[in-house]
């Protein structure tokens, strides 16, 4: 369910606004046909009524080149496709065409999602690669178009030449022919429903979000991929309980997302998550809430099972638990492992791992619901052999899942991951054959390393040459001996407590896991 890594982020051009506020009768007055530029610039009738329903996909499926391409068919006179609005009482609703009319937006504004709207709506927190993103449409349309105002002046500029200036004239007068729906908010909301299965469908995860969007865990899901910023699909809630919302979201988003990840790899700071600008990320979230707030029947198994929440109460109550759940797995909380990304997340070309990251948080998520604390002491205990096992047999390890198909992997991984715990506890050494094994692939996959034929570096190669000279010098935890991920789950500790007589000189304070200091070295004492 990947989305391309160049999408231009325009989600900020066409506010969205629930239907359900909207009450009463539309006007019953005879309705514009066109939709023109003009209805966005200052002073624009139609532009600031404009609205998405809170249903609408999210504006950011668009490459540069595709933004670029509907702007020169506009200003060419190609054809463009009817959009597709409906009225209600007090604004118009976007049923089809959020794109093209963010488009024209952003070609006025000069905000391919960098600009003042886009800062303001994603609350000044824009990723680097949405920045990147919006710089590359912006050389693209100034290159092939023109900007916008560029245009208005060239038509207001009597040295203009007449063919010249009946063009430009012609594109910045120019409608977008529209189709209205008529009916009540629930037939506008199915005729979104009905044009959103043809032509470019919904992708599954939108249309699981979309239709569960008063669901605690979408809405969950919905706040942390943004850290509570952007659209607030929680703004119905009381603002007490909405900051609560946006505070948790924010929380659990930096554990998971940063840094932001770059490629090719040049340091250990991972984000556990892997991307935040992937659709995969937005389904691993909704996967991680469904986790954290199962009971020991595996209920919910799904979003659908959940009740709706028009309060708030239980997004917070699923925000909590998944925060809880992420903070075992990283941070500073006293019962955080500060499991290392580069060990535990990603592949061995440096690429994050779905599978394995889910699989980690499926298997803890597991021992947590059941009350199983001996697991994270032997986990603890074990953790140095099983870490080398990790870094050793990770080509192995990713080789094996890459035979499985993709809903298969996370469970896979889960259960090997739980195999080779409980194997060296007992002590029991492990071969490639039992890694193999333990995967379901006896006698049906042949160890060997793929050599390739180029010349030149890529980006995997240099990840992976930078993550093998890393790791052997990297920091370890000096009660566990497993990695550390200094930067975001480590924490300051006595060598000789301050009970007995242990002082704060820089000679007595060493880093260790928070799990280690707060759970096994408390208790060995």
């Amino acid at each position: 369910m990947a989305v391309k890594s160049n999408a231009v982020n325009l989600d900020a051009m066409i506010l969205r606004e629930d239907f359900a506020i909207s009450d009463g009768d539309a006007s019953l007055f005879e309705k514009v046909q066109t939709i023109s530029l003009r209805d966005f610039t200052k002073g624009g009738l139609m532009g600031p009524s404009l609205r998405k329903p809170d249903f609408q996909r999210e504006t950011n499926h668009w490459s540069p080149e595709q933004v670029a391409s509907l702007l020169e068919c506009y200003v060419n006179g190609d054809l463009i496709p009817s959009v597709i609005l409906w009225q209600s009482p007090t604004n118009i609703f976007v049923i089809d065409g959020g794109h093209r009319l963010s488009v024209l937006r952003a070609w006025i504004l000069d905000d391919y999602g960098d600009g003042p709207a886009s800062q303001s709506f994603f609350g000044y927190g824009i990723s680097d690669q949405q920045i990147r993103n919006a710089k590359r449409t912006r050389n693209l349309v100034d290159q092939h178009i023109g900007k916008w105002n560029h245009f208005v002046a060239r038509s207001e500029d009597d040295s203009t030449p007449l063919p010249d200036k009946k063009r430009i004239t012609a594109a910045i007068t120019r409608g977008l022919p529209i189709q209205w729906v008529s009916g009540d908010a629930e037939k506008a909301e199915a005729s979104f429903f009905k044009i959103n299965t043809k032509g470019t469908p919904l992708d599954p995860v939108e249309e699981l979000l979309l239709k569960n969007r008063h669901k605690p865990i979408a809405i969950a899901a919905r706040a942390i991929i943004r850290a509570g910023k952007g659209h607030k699909y929680w703004s119905a809630f009381a603002p007490e309980i909405a900051q609560k919302i946006e505070n948790i979201a924010s929380e659990i988003h930096a554990l998971l997302f940063d840094p932001e990840l770059k490629s090719p790899i040049k340091t250990l700071d991972l984000p556990l998550g892997g991307s935040k600008g992937v659709r995969a990320a937005v389904q691993a979230l909704i996967d991680i809430s469904l986790i954290a707030n199962r009971n020991q029947q595996g209920k919910p198994s799904r979003i659908a099972e959940t009740e709706d929440d028009f309060t708030g109460t239980a997004t917070i109550g699923c925000l909590n638990k998944t925060l809880g759940l992420v903070q075992r797995i990283t941070g500073t909380h006293p019962g955080s492992l500060g499991l290392h990304p580069a060990i535990y997340f990603y592949g061995p070309t440096g690429r994050h791992s779905g599978a394995m990251f889910m699989g980690t948080v499926d298997l803890i998520g597991k021992k947590l619901t059941n009350n199983d604390d001996s697991f994270f002491k032997k986990f603890t205990a074990i953790r140095k052999n099983l870490e080398s096992i990790l870094i050793d047999k990770k080509d192995l390890i990713a080789t094996a899942l890459q035979r499985h198909l993709s809903p298969r992997r996370v469970p896979i991984y889960s259960t090997l991951l739980n195999e080779l715990i409980l194997k060296i506890e007992r002590g029991t050494s492990i071969s490639d054959e039992d890694i193999i094994s333990i995967s379901g692939l006896a006698g049906k996959l042949i160890v060997g390393t793929i050599q390739t034929s180029s010349k030149e570096f890529s980006d995997d190669a240099k990840s992976k040459a930078f993550l093998h000279s890393a790791l052997s010098s990297a920091m370890r935890c000096p009660i566990c001996e497993g990695y550390l991920d200094a930067s975001k789950s480590a924490t300051y500790d006595h060598v000789q407590e301050k009970s007995a007589g242990g002082l704060g000189a820089y000679e007595n304070c060493q880093m260790v896991h928070p799990y280690c200091n707060s759970a096994v070295k408390n208790h060995c004492q």
